[in-house]
């Protein structure tokens, strides 16, 4: 059965460039609402800053509770490896009840200290009232993006990228015409309604993509959604490779919110200009992951079949190909340095300190390649707790003693983005050890 899976450039291409465009849907959605509210006319700095801080706090809970998605597509994909698919047909119904009742319950624990936890982040003032206001309107979108995510996470599991592309491109799209419409108002029509504009824009979005997610799951596919019992006993399975991967996500997330916490301590403006610069860095970590995710399906497939000499090949085509996308990036990016910084502010406070700041994302370009190609390739495999443990180790040896030396040298928004770049160097080198270990070991032997 392995030598039937088919990892050539044409395979990897038709797996890669759907999900580099469906990946890319949270970031724009993000993004845009930032590059709209960074341009009013009235409190831009203040709105641009309070999306910033909002945005951080919930692709920390998205990223966290989301994580199920990985380990439905690795099951799915290592099954449909080994030819059992038949055997998990009522677990995906399962999984998404996890993952709504998940999120219910961590939006009703959240929702009513939403200004005391801003508040933590060093919000204050204008931007902890704008805070709130952003937050309690798109709040109401996690349950739904938590549930398109897991619908992602199906079809992924079954080789196709197609269909959650066009999901995303449809839900982005919606969401940058709503963000221009309500933002900024259309005279006699719509009132221009700033930050809580913005917000409605992604929630709309955010309900047509789970709406869209729905139909296609039961249209496209075999897969029911309807709730059975007993428990299919792959669900101790999903449910420990997902708790592995809630601890990664928190720990990711910790170094994410301690990024915008530093830089609201300094000054508005601060957080501002690292609202774009994390925003243009997600966008192009997504980007990235696209190849990835090429990675993550196949391996899962090739584990099934326990093929571990083409899983070796799969990984170094992948990583080839995300280096020559990181090259990409470095060039794009280092064209467009200046009008990238224009598209999200008209701020000249702002702006010098994006300027200061942005060439530490395009140098780790690179390493962001290697380390989140092996990162979706873990995830295909199932090895969440290396997962796991690579980001405590990158995080809190890594990160945290950076950012708060940096802090303790006054480096500002620099030391801010030098503690992100030696994080990723720890993400990286762990995940090559880890792989090293085993996965190589592995495919030597069988060649041998």
């Amino acid at each position: 059965m392995s030598t039937q899976i088919d990892i050539s450039f044409n395979r990897i291409q038709r797996l890669a460039i759907p999900a580099i465009i469906a990946g890319i849907a949270e970031p724009v959605l993000s993004s845009t609402d930032a590059a709209v509210v960074g341009n009013i006319s009235e409190n831009s700095i203040e709105s641009l800053a309070a999306v910033g801080i909002v945005g951080s706090f919930l692709s920390m809970l998205i990223w966290i509770l989301g994580q199920t998605r990985s380990a439905i597509s690795a099951i799915i994909s290592q099954n449909l490896g080994a030819g059992k698919l038949d055997d998990i047909k009522v677990l995906p119904a399962q999984a998404i009840f996890f993952n709504i009742l998940l999120s219910i319950i961590v939006l009703a624990s959240t929702y009513f200290f939403v200004a005391e936890i801003f508040t933590l982040l060093n919000a204050t003032g204008l931007v902890l009232d704008l805070s709130i206001d952003y937050y309690n309107i798109r709040v109401w979108g996690f349950p739904l993006t938590l549930f398109t995510f897991a619908v992602f996470g199906i079809f992924r599991g079954l080789q196709n990228t197609f269909w959650p592309m066009v999901v995303a491109i449809i839900g982005a799209t919606l969401n940058i015409l709503l963000d221009f419409l309500f933002v900024y108002g259309v005279e006699g029509y719509i009132p221009e309604m700033g930050v809580k504009g913005a917000a409605w824009a992604s929630l709309i979005a955010q309900a047509i993509m789970a709406v869209m997610a729905l139909l296609l799951l039961v249209k496209k596919t075999t897969i029911s959604l309807k709730l059975q019992f007993p428990l299919h006993p792959e669900i101790k399975r999903l449910v420990s490779m997902s708790l592995n991967l809630f601890v990664r996500s928190f720990s990711l997330n910790i170094a994410l919110v301690l990024a915008v916490r530093e830089a609201t301590d300094i000054s508005d403006e601060t957080v501002a200009a690292h609202t774009i610069v994390a925003n243009i860095w997600l966008f192009t970590a997504f980007f990235l992951d696209g190849y990835g995710a090429a990675g993550n399906l196949l391996s899962g497939r090739l584990l099934g079949a326990r093929d571990y000499k083409k899983l070796w090949d799969l990984t170094k085509k992948v990583i080839k190909y995300n280096l020559v996308v990181a090259t990409f990036l470095i060039i794009l990016c280092s064209l467009l340095y200046k009008p990238l910084g224009l598209l999200f502010s008209n701020e000249g406070a702002v702006l010098t300190i994006f300027y200061s700041v942005f060439f530490i994302v395009i140098i780790m370009q690179p390493i962001n390649a290697i380390a989140f190609t092996l990162d979706a390739i873990f995830k295909g495999l199932g090895e969440m707790a290396w997962l796991r443990n690579t980001l405590l180790i990158a995080t809190f040896i890594g990160f945290v003693p950076v950012l708060y030396l940096s802090k303790y040298f006054h480096w500002g928004i620099i030391g801010i983005w030098l503690s992100f770049m030696v994080w990723m160097i720890f993400r990286a080198s762990a995940l090559i050890y880890f792989y090293h270990k085993k996965y190589y070991r592995l495919a030597i032997n069988t060649t041998s």
